[in-house]
């Protein structure tokens, strides 16, 4: 067992925990961050569908609803301080029956109770001259401004790279396979390579947290993942949709949404399965035709346009409505489960608020000069904004942004340089994918993969 005893060990880099050791960090702690993937954000994270919700439609009074609209606050004046794309596109709540259409002002009430006012509906006339491509049978709509588009890909690893600048031990690849509550207080956390002694046990291990949970000796949830999966279509569909368009949401489900993406494209889903295999994150014939019966009715032009990828992810739904986030002082132990598709709009609060529990139950939280926090700039995805291919004087200084290695995507090889000299490298294609967009594009790498694989294994452009 290593000697040296750290303040707090978070299990689990997805957004949420790298939001939390994000936190932790702004204050003198000695922080580990345990991944049991390659790479942050590698799980669940990746794999939602890139809203910052505003927690509208959350049920009034419940964690989630406080923690989601703070967090929307919080992560939207971040993410235009660190340089993670966003834009404001708004929503609206497309009614296509009577029963959908009497339902929006009850929509409208629980928003209100939520905090927001700036709700209203609109009426078919005006929802046609706006979303003019959708099909035929939209009775009106809820118009929800505060809806906004966001890289789903760029918040964990800012949050990771803030805490790794700020001191934090990152391991990835190191699952947890025991946790040990020691008679003097505190833990051992057991991991390949041997056990790691924390005076603090935080759990944010997502589809896996009720697993910690139970290791650590605590009960009352289970996690069973509820597989969405969702189709991802070509940049020329984008002209098609101008804003997040939702369904009214029934007793079970949120229904299928058409959004535009930061990266240009247009996006399909989600799917809602629950599961017992908390690996399942592939596609289906089943799921994807109901994706594509679904966009038939919504909006039959975006079929016409080809698809560039589909992809599916597992949120960690629970046997309860409301986030699972509870801290024993006496243990010593938090935890954050049962965080479902609202963990990215969340997680700075989250974050917060864990933070706030883990000191007052006996923490001690001093908290860091600001001179002594990193100041970050993450690289922009977003279509919306500067790339380095479009920007002449960024190339005339460094001819390695003019030269493209992905032309779907227009990624450049000082790019890909810059990933890999990042404070936290990516280790495979997947992460180098996240962090330039190369091989996400119409193609799939088929053009460039081999050559992107090979500066990745080389480490050096």
């Amino acid at each position: 067992m290593s000697a040296r005893e750290r303040d707090v060990v978070v299990v689990g880099a997805g957004v949420v925990g790298a939001a939390i050791a994000r936190e932790l960090t702004r204050f003198a702690l000695d922080v580990v961050l345990l991944e049991a993937g390659p790479d942050v954000g590698a799980g669940t994270s990746k794999a939602n569908t890139a809203l910052l919700h505003t927690g509208f439609d959350a049920k009034p009074g419940t964690l989630e609803a406080r923690l989601v609209r703070r967090g929307c606050e919080l992560l939207g004046a971040y993410a235009a301080r660190v340089g993670i794309p966003v834009q404001r596109t708004g929503a609206l709540l497309v009614a296509w029956d009577d029963e959908q259409l009497a339902a929006l002002p009850g929509i409208a009430a629980t928003a209100r109770e939520n905090g927001h006012d700036d709700l209203r509906e609109v009426a078919a006339a005006e929802l046609s001259a706006r979303e003019p491509h959708l099909g035929p049978g939209a009775r009106g709509a809820l118009e929800v401004p505060g809806e906004s588009i966001v890289c789903p890909f760029t918040p964990p690893l800012a949050f990771a790279t803030e805490a790794v600048l700020a001191g934090c031990e990152l391991r990835r690849e190191t699952p947890v396979v025991g946790v040990e509550r020691l008679m003097r207080g505190g833990y051992a956390v057991h991991v390949p390579g041997g056990p790691i002694r924390t005076r603090f046990l935080v759990n944010a291990a997502g589809l896996r947290s009720d697993e910690i949970h139970r290791m650590a000796g605590f009960g009352g949830f289970t996690v069973t993942p509820r597989r969405g999966e969702l189709i991802v279509f070509d940049k020329l569909a984008r002209p098609l949709v101008s804003h997040i368009l939702l369904a009214v949401p029934t007793q079970t489900t949120k229904g299928v949404l058409i959004s535009p993406t930061v990266f240009g494209n247009v996006m399909l889903g989600p799917t809602a399965d629950d599961l017992e295999d908390k690996t399942a994150t592939g596609s289906t014939r089943e799921g994807l035709a109901r994706l594509r019966a679904e966009a038939a009715r919504i909006m039959p032009a975006l079929l016409d346009h080809e698809v560039t990828a589909v992809y599916a992810g597992l949120r960690a739904a629970t046997e309860h409505v409301d986030y699972r986030i509870e801290v024993d002082g006496d243990a010593g132990y938090a935890c954050a489960g049962g965080i479902r598709s609202t963990g990215l709009s969340a997680s700075m609060a989250i974050a917060e608020h864990v933070r706030e529990q883990l000191g007052a139950a006996g923490l001690a939280l001093a908290p860091r000069p600001e001179s002594e926090l990193p100041a970050l700039r993450m690289p922009n995805l977003g279509e919306a904004f500067p790339r380095p291919y479009a920007q002449a004087e960024r190339i005339a200084a460094d001819p390695e942004y003019g030269r493209v290695v992905c032309f779907c995507e227009r990624v450049t090889r000082g790019e890909v340089r810059d990933a890999l000299a990042s404070p936290i490298p990516p280790s495979d294609l997947d992460g180098l994918r996240r962090r330039t967009r190369a091989l996400m594009g119409r193609c799939q790498g088929f053009a460039c993969g081999a050559n992107v694989a090979a500066l990745l294994e080389s480490g050096r452009v």
